[in-house]
């Protein structure tokens, strides 16, 4: 992958495809391309998503969401335990006074 980079960069750098690139019509169809690519990403995500529905599998998307939710969990149950603290600590105090 670092050779495959490397010769990209090499590339880009030749006066002939600098000067190619900076012609509006490739610009334009570099553009589509990446656009096309983008599409095409997506729309092979979302028969990943049905296939995986379909299976009852579990996807890169929901582990995400289950690890947001279990930290979103982990917060409210530090922040709760916090409160509780604060509370007893409150309690005990006039007790010691």
């Amino acid at each position: 992958m670092t050779e495959l980079r490397e010769r990209v960069i090499r590339l880009l750098q030749d006066p002939r495809v600098v000067k190619l690139m900076r012609n509006p019509k490739v610009q334009q169809w570099v553009l589509k391309g990446f656009r096309f690519r983008g599409r095409v990403a997506g729309a092979i995500e979302q028969r990943v998503q049905a296939i995986a529905g379909a299976l009852n599998l579990a996807t890169q998307r929901d582990l995400r969401a289950l690890h947001r939710r279990i930290r979103d969990l982990e917060r409210e149950l530090r922040e709760t335990e916090e409160r509780l603290s604060d509370a007893e600590d409150d309690r005990e105090a006039p007790a010691r006074n």
